[in-house]
């Protein structure tokens, strides 16, 4: 608790500007699925009691499955595959936009709690962000029409979501940070983050090649993933859940 508690010190601005982040998503997604709630004429409550015991148990899941990561030959040490995205799609899809992002931000705070940050918080928002432009966009056409084929095209877009914000947001926003916090910013600092890349892959040379070359296919790689278990597996637990709720 200590270590997470000076962290925060240190990295005061940067983590206001996290928290905003995730009220402006939060937000987005509550009016997305008022408005959806309204068009389908469901009277059912948002945010109910068991829904947030539920949300607390998939945020815990998906805590530990995020600091289960695994490297990857492509990429630099930093970023890595993880399936935490896994509980927070299945919970999107059974409660909604709204309960998929307050997964995915008490994910992140349990997992700082589990494992302090190793990136200064940006690898963090990192996850918070790409995680929402792939649960958001799928756990909302899902909300539209609740079948087997909507979940697979939903799934499908998320992956497609991700991979290009993804991909946009590293090379406009967190690159550039990560460079400027981890290596003390100033000419020079994104270079040394790019040689990390090439001396895994001599093609990365810049912040495109390094984006393209490492974070989207990571990204497709771990939406695929997720997705796939997903359709698998949400159907046998649809009726659990459901009745949960």
């Amino acid at each position: 608790m200590g270590e997470f508690v000076n962290s925060i010190r240190s990295n005061v601005v940067f983590v206001l500007q996290f928290v905003c982040v995730v009220a402006v998503i939060f937000i987005a997604a509550y009016v997305v699925e008022k408005a959806i709630a309204k068009k389908n004429d469901v009277a059912e409550r948002i945010l109910s009691t068991r829904k947030i015991a539920v949300i607390g148990m998939f945020s815990a899941i998906a805590a530990v499955l995020m600091v289960l990561e695994f490297p990857l030959p492509f990429a630099p040490s930093f970023y890595g595959l993880d399936f935490s995205e896994l509980p927070v799609l299945i919970g999107a899809f059974a409660f909604g936009p709204t309960a998929g992002v307050m997964i995915e931000f008490c994910k992140i705070v349990l997992k700082v709690l589990f494992k302090p940050t190793s990136t200064f918080f940006v690898g963090e928002l990192a996850n918070f962000a790409v995680g929402c432009s792939f649960v958001l966009p799928a756990s909302i056409i899902y909300s539209l029409h609740k079948t087997k084929k909507t979940a697979i095209v939903s799934s499908v877009v998320g992956t497609l979501c991700m991979t290009v914000f993804g991909t946009a947001f590293n090379a406009v926003y967190l690159l550039p940070k990560f460079a400027d916090m981890f290596f003390g910013g100033g000419e020079g600092a994104l270079d040394m983050v790019i040689d990390m890349g090439t001396q895994i892959n001599s093609a990365i040379t810049n912040v495109t090649t390094f984006v393209c070359f490492a974070v989207a296919p990571l990204n497709l790689i771990k939406g695929a993933s997720v997705s796939i278990i997903t359709l698998l597996i949400y159907k046998k637990l649809s009726p659990i859940l459901k009745k949960t709720n």
